[in-house]
């Protein structure tokens, strides 16, 4: 059987369902992709959908990760909600293919995406027999753009196939999640993402497959100065968090974070999951897992708290990262977890000198 989808790394399973999906003429009316940041989850819906289409590079187009449409993201941030409103968001280079991507500074998806999703899914197609339509990171749709949503999945259109992504299954509505195939992509392993970062010509791989985390898109995308600097505003967080540094070491970052307009937190929060991340590989194996020049700090860091510590911290960061949609301001989340893990980390500490 020759492969229809051409040229995506990892999640071989997957890929080969779908494929035998398309030669039996079965492929489901909506489809949900769903797993980490980075892992294809889009790629994929891309492919899929070159394969039914064809005219794979005018449809590559559409990937947001390509500085045009990083540009149009940046410059629709500085519109009023209004404005966004008014000339809802979508990417579309091929006529039959539609991404809907998550819009604004909060980077939700609108229930104006939705309505025109709605109006739109209703158009015959113009060079074939399918329309494809991509609601990029599902699970960032709003109550009023869920359900909007779910109108549409309920009666599709015979022409039309939905496909969702979403990095937390979870998120979506019960009844979104009732009326799709899904589909989970599972992170690549190491040696995937080197060969990967091979293939295209990476720079630094062996830190960048590190960093990566198994997910192929992030090796590409990943900024190395950024990191760092994000890096070294989160490692300071976390110093002080866990009682190995005192609390006006904090202060000077969180003043710049603050005072940032260009910085959105949640690349953040997402260098803080790696650190801890590497907190529990010290803790239990001795050395870092992704950030390996920085074994010295972080197990200064490890020795300080336990278990229950890290469970909390971790759960107080998805918090924090489901109150981001609500615009809390940047820094005044961080501040205030900061203070509770601080004082939790001191209490687990004197208890333990009771004991």
């Amino acid at each position: 059987m020759l492969s229809r989808i051409k040229g995506f790394w990892g999640n071989a399973p997957v890929v080969q369902a779908l494929e035998r999906m398309l030669d039996a003429g079965r492929l489901p009316s909506s489809l949900l992709f769903y797993g980490p940041v980075g892992v294809g989850k889009a790629t994929l819906a891309r492919k899929l959908a070159a394969a039914l289409l064809g005219d794979e590079q005018t449809i590559e187009r559409d990937d947001l990760s390509r500085p045009e449409n990083q540009a149009l993201l940046a410059e629709r941030d500085k519109l009023s909600s209004t404005q966004r409103a008014e000339e809802p968001l979508v990417i579309s280079s091929h006529p039959d293919f539609l991404t809907f991507p998550p819009d604004g500074p909060l980077r939700q998806i609108t229930i104006q995406q939705m309505r025109l999703l709605k109006e739109q899914a209703q158009l015959a197609p113009m060079r074939g027999r399918h329309r494809i339509f991509l609601v990029d990171q599902a699970d960032r749709a709003n109550e009023q753009a869920a359900n909007s949503l779910l109108k549409v999945l309920e009666e599709p259109p015979p022409h039309l196939t939905l496909i969702l992504t979403a990095e937390n299954y979870f998120e979506l509505l019960p009844t979104i999640r009732s009326r799709v195939v899904a589909f989970y992509l599972a992170p690549l392993s190491d040696e995937e993402v080197r060969a990967f970062a091979e293939a295209r010509g990476l720079d630094q791989i062996d830190r960048r497959t590190a960093l990566a985390a198994g997910c192929p898109g992030r090796a590409v995308t990943l900024d190395l100065a950024v990191y760092d600097q994000q890096r070294e505003t989160m490692l300071a967080w976390l110093e002080v968090a866990s009682g190995a540094r005192p609390f006006t070491h904090w202060a000077r970052y969180a003043e710049q974070l603050s005072g940032s307009r260009a910085d959105r937190l949640e690349p953040y929060l997402e260098v803080l999951h790696g650190l801890l991340e590497d907190v529990l590989w010290i803790q239990t194996t001795g050395t870092a897992h992704r950030n390996h020049d920085i074994v010295a700090v972080l197990t200064a860091v490890a020795e300080r708290v336990d278990i229950s510590w890290l469970h909390r911290a971790l759960n107080r960061l998805g918090e924090l990262e489901r109150y981001l949609r609500r615009n809390i301001q940047k820094s005044i989340g961080l501040d205030a977890l900061v203070v509770e893990l601080r004082r939790y980390a001191q209490d687990s500490v004197r208890h333990q000198v009771l004991v």
